[in-house]
């Protein structure tokens, strides 16, 4: 019986742990909400000014993950339409929900015959969920440009010369 429990007992402390940070996302804290009261009495009395730098505007196809005092506010992004920032403790990152789409640049890659032959190629991406790329990427638009370039070389890497020139179709649904 006791080997059960201790055998129990990580996972059970990992879910703990899980519950704790997510019971934790969006909690401010005491300084938190004494910083954010102090800020929203700042925006009341200098009102006919700050509402210019509080009242943001995003497009259709855009969204904004708004973090307070550095931690997201809520578990989904804001907008489309007019959004509410309070100037001191809020800031936003605007994510543009459209296709985009560049070029690979050429590039030499050897063959599994090792023939050496130079490649390049279209890349297209839409972000789907604004929230993860804020948070879990630095730059969205590079690391899928080195991720394209790395999956190319290593699909094309474990080809022949032949077999890339006649099944390109199967090897663009492989890349995707």
């Amino acid at each position: 019986m006791e080997m059960n429990e201790g055998s129990q007992g990580p996972a059970h402390k990992k879910e703990t742990k899980h519950e704790l940070v997510d019971a934790m996302k969006g909690k401010l804290g005491v300084c938190g909400w004494i910083i954010l009261i102090i800020s929203a009495l700042f925006t009341a009395i200098t009102f006919p000014i700050s509402i210019w730098f509080c009242i943001k505007i995003i497009k259709e196809y855009e969204r904004a993950v708004v973090f307070r005092l550095g931690r997201i506010i809520s578990g989904k992004p804001k907008g489309p339409g007019l959004i509410f920032i309070l100037p001191c403790t809020d800031t936003f990152i605007k994510v543009d929900l459209r296709v985009v789409s560049f070029a690979i640049p050429p590039q030499e890659i050897l063959t599994k015959d090792s023939v050496t032959t130079t490649v390049d190629g279209v890349v297209y991406y839409k972000i789907e969920n604004a929230i993860k790329s804020v948070a879990n990427v630095n730059n969205v638009h590079l690391a899928t440009a080195q991720l394209a370039q790395t999956t190319l070389r290593n699909i094309l890497g474990t080809q022949t010369l032949s077999s890339i020139l006649s099944n390109r179709e199967e090897i663009a649904h492989n890349i995707q």
